[in-house]
């Protein structure tokens, strides 16, 4: 084997396209359609009309950057809930879960993160355990902001049974101008924190309940790294950890 072959690649150009590849997101592929589509309608108007192969250009790039799906590093710590998603959180407050999850009427925390069409918008889990329930309820598309969006917008819930033994549940939440929820899980599937499941288009709202007894590390206001940014501590109880 010739050594110049077998050496490492250092050149300026693979320089630079390492760097790229570590620095622009890829894509998550529910984005895909939208991305060609768009690209394809760039070209068209680029033939009918020149000028505006430009503003339908940055259209396709902002398409793409919308659909990112950036690399994140989770925390290695058991008996904690990170964000399940990008974004301000709007509140934090007792509140019943979604009632086609069929858990106890009892009242859970809720954290509930709002995201903009500027936020990336694919949904992360939040600990790691096994899916036992999925629940899809059609609705209205108020704004994701709102209060009773949580009751009213159409929403996909999830039911996680974390390895320590707690139930938490995630709730993608239409907003707006979102009109479709992407789940890419099923019952009985064995997810990782961190890892992605779903995504919302474009603009929406993302509710995490957790045990009432949780120790809750954020407050409204605060801007939230989905996969990163641990919003809670499970009692030990609930978390698999001995007091």
């Amino acid at each position: 084997m010739n050594n110049a072959d077998s050496a490492p690649r250092t050149g300026p150009l693979h320089k630079l396209a390492r760097l790229a590849r570590d620095t622009v997101p890829p894509m998550h592929p529910a984005g895909r359609p939208f991305v060609l589509a768009c690209a394809i309608a760039t070209l068209l108007l680029r033939r009918i009309w020149r000028p505006a192969g430009a503003p339908a250009a940055l259209l396709t790039a902002w398409c793409a950057w919308f659909f990112r799906e950036p690399r994140r590093v989770t925390p290695d710590r058991t008996g904690v809930a990170v964000a399940p998603a990008d974004g301000t959180i709007a509140h934090v407050e007792k509140a019943a879960p979604p009632a086609e999850l069929e858990l106890p009427e009892d009242r859970m925390l809720r954290v509930s993160i709002f995201l903009t069409v500027f936020d990336v918008h694919v949904q992360r889990v939040p600990a790691d355990g096994e899916v036992t329930k999925l629940a899809y309820r059609p609705g209205a598309f108020l704004s994701a902001d709102l209060d009773k969006a949580s009751e009213d917008n159409e929403r996909n819930a999830m039911l996680l049974r974390t390895t320590g033994g707690a139930d938490l549940a995630v709730v993608q939440i239409a907003g707006l101008v979102a009109r479709r929820i992407v789940c890419s899980v099923s019952e009985g599937s064995v997810v990782s924190a961190g890892s992605t499941y779903g995504l919302i288009r474009f603009g929406s709202r993302v509710d995490l309940y957790l045990p009432p007894n949780s120790r809750v590390f954020v407050e409204p206001g605060q801007r939230a790294v989905g996969g990163e940014t641990v919003l809670a501590e499970l009692a030990p109880e609930q978390s698999g950890v001995r007091a």
